[in-house]
């Protein structure tokens, strides 16, 4: 599966804290933390996507209860391609269960980004690929419902997977929480607890404290519990644009846009003098569109976007998570 999206070092120096290097050079680092008899935590630099990028701290026994909740999840322990950044959490949990599954491990798996796996079903060679695979995970933003049942039909198991950075990675598979992990919707707010969660923010106490409620890690993504107990992401806290007193779903609204119009696209807000902010839909289509056609497909009216920004590719960050400041300045500068 090499090339699907290239894992690069984002340091010149080798390092857990924070992570940096080469998969290669990070692989034995991991080793090492893994043998040691009482090693200090690692630290993950975040990408910033939402805002300000953190340093988290992970210790080994999160990390470790990360990993084997989900061999057990998958139907035990594996080997791990890597097709993602290194040293970003969801690159370092692949690199560190291929260590804490041992060298015999039978199973194979992989994670990709909903990205990625969109560009594959497009690859007939790549496809007889995942096929081969155990499970696919796919975490790291939404999966569109149409591409999943895609890979399904392909036979392809995908596993999505809901978790961040201060969870070890992903701790909820397909709306289910990892043995240990427990969920609690606080209002329309997701807060999560386990074994697996962050030490906190390197060098900042207040940041960390702010983290958490009551014991509880407030992620700021809003959700909800289906009726058959599964957890459902809406989509983000912050992605709540507030407009002319509305408050607009972001997600929700980038989610039919796309689904009805058939092109890739995000929806932000950008400051406005009448609206207070206004809905922004930045699309990236090889088909004409118009802002009219874009606000014909979404419901209610008071959602729809008011102003359409049109380009090649919609920005991504090196993880292959749209890049929501970088979308935020070009509806902000149209």
């Amino acid at each position: 599966m090499a090339g699907i999206l290239a894992g690069t070092s984002l340091g010149l120096v080798s390092s857990l804290w924070p992570v940096s290097g080469t998969a290669e050079e990070i692989r034995g680092l991991l080793r090492e933390w893994e043998a040691a008899a009482d090693p200090r935590p690692l630290v993950i630099e975040t990408s910033g996507s939402t805002g300000r990028p953190k340093r988290v701290v992970l210790s080994r026994g999160a990390m470790r209860a990360s990993a084997d909740a989900t061999h057990a999840r998958l139907g035990g322990p594996g080997r791990w391609q890597l097709n993602l950044p290194p040293t970003y959490v969801a690159g370092v949990q692949v690199l560190y269960r291929t260590i804490r599954a041992g060298e015999h491990a039978d199973r194979a798996y992989l994670s990709l980004v909903p990205t990625q796996l969109v560009r594959v079903l497009s690859s007939d060679e790549r496809v007889d690929e995942l096929r081969e695979y155990d499970a696919v995970l796919v975490g790291g933003g939404p999966l569109a419902p149409e591409t999943r049942a895609e890979a399904e039909s392909m036979g392809i198991r995908i596993v999505q997977t809901y978790g961040m950075s201060e969870t070890c990675g992903g701790c909820v598979y397909d709306g289910r929480p990892l043995d240990g992990v427990e969920i609690r919707i606080d209002g329309d707010e997701v807060l999560v607890r386990g074994p697996m969660l962050f030490d906190g923010y390197e060098g900042e106490p207040e940041r960390t404290a702010a983290a958490f409620r009551d014991g509880w890690l407030v992620t700021h993504d809003l959700g909800h519990w289906a009726q058959d107990g599964r957890l459902c992401i809406d989509g983000r806290a912050d992605d709540v644009i507030i407009s002319g007193g509305v408050k607009v779903p972001a997600q929700a609204v980038a989610r039919m846009i796309h689904d009805r119009v058939a092109c890739d696209v995000e929806v932000v807000g950008a400051p406005d003098a009448e609206w207070g902010e206004r809905v922004v839909a930045v699309v990236a289509t090889g088909s004409p569109i118009s802002l009219e056609q874009v606000r014909d497909v979404v419901e209610p009216r008071e959602w729809a976007p008011r102003q359409l920004v049109v380009v090649e590719a919609i920005p991504l960050l090196p993880t292959g998570k749209p890049d929501r400041q970088a979308i935020r300045k070009l509806a902000a500068d149209a």
